[in-house]
């Protein structure tokens, strides 16, 4: 007998904690000090925060302290953005690395993205693919990183400019190629326009900040721009998923391998697995009313 596939979100005991992982301040090129951003981010009440400024040298390679802008209910995980040359297109490589010790060493000149990546999943970090779409990573790119737990299949602050926040074709491709990824939701707030407070993940996990990172490396949590997904439970033949009010609740797996229900106010739905199970995965996405998404993580048939 083979096992029953499952999302972990959903099968863990806790309760869900709203977090951003990708965010910037005058670290290095945000608007906002540190102080602010954590303020921001804690009244609009966020349970934790990753600040994730560019760990470059003309900014001192920072991986800013946020421990004294903890408060009771709020917490702060350290992490960076990280780069190294260089994509296919020749730019610098844009890796977030979320739970970074405070003394993660810089890199130099000749470090190499793949051995970035390498040393940063050592230093116990969440490492994810960052914003795709927004530098036309290619597919090429992307296999070069093995060791990624994550793609970010939404970039607020990239939508918000470029109009290039979807990260999901380049997801699918790797989970195609049988790459087990997570799907991670973020804003990567500069805070020079309205490019904060648009997307989030929800984690099933403890308060700390270890739990919160260990949690983001099991996939543990979910994505969304504000849909709530209550339950996603997978037997034999289906998923039945319980969300907020929806349009449209949809399982994708492979290619065009997919199915989905339509409707007004939509909160549960049956999706039979045989729509997408020869292409051995799927995952689930909630739209509602307003075109704002919620998205699973990939579950492996």
């Amino acid at each position: 007998m083979t096992d029953m596939p499952f999302d972990p979100a959903f099968v863990t005991p806790g309760r869900f904690l709203k977090g951003n992982i990708h965010t910037h301040s005058t670290r290095s090129d945000g608007a906002k000090s540190p102080e602010q951003v954590c303020d921001l981010y804690k009244e609009a009440g966020y349970d934790f925060l990753a600040l994730t400024d560019h760990f470059l040298e003309r900014y001192g390679f920072p991986v800013v302290d946020t421990r004294p802008y903890r408060t009771p209910g709020f917490t702060t995980i350290l992490g960076a953005e990280v780069h190294a040359p260089s994509t296919i297109f020749g730019e610098l490589w844009h890796l977030l690395a979320v739970g970074l010790p405070i003394e993660f060493a810089r890199t130099g000149p000749e470090e190499v993205a793949q051995d970035l990546a390498k040393r940063c999943i050592e230093a116990g970090a969440f490492l994810a693919i960052a914003h795709p779409a927004w530098y036309s990573l290619t597919l090429e790119d992307a296999r070069a990183i093995p060791q990624a737990h994550a793609v970010e299949i939404y970039n607020h602050t990239s939508e918000v400019k470029t109009a290039r926040g979807d990260g999901s074709v380049l997801l699918d491709q790797l989970l195609a190629e049988g790459r087990q990824l997570s799907a991670c939701a973020t804003d990567d707030a500069h805070f020079h326009l309205e490019d904060f407070l648009g997307a989030w993940v929800m984690v099933r996990s403890g308060p700390e900040p270890e739990e919160l990172v260990e949690a983001l490396k099991g996939a543990r949590y979910y994505s969304t721009q504000g849909p709530q997904i209550y339950d996603v439970a997978y037997s034999g033949d289906s998923v039945e998923v319980h969300c907020s009010p929806a349009s449209r609740i949809m399982l994708l797996g492979r290619a065009s391998l997919a199915v989905h229900r339509q409707g007004v106010g939509l909160t549960r739905a049956t999706l039979p697995l045989e729509s997408v199970r020869t292409g051995g995965f799927g995952r689930v996405v909630i739209v509602d009313a307003q075109n704002n998404k919620a998205w699973s993580n990939p579950v492996w048939l």
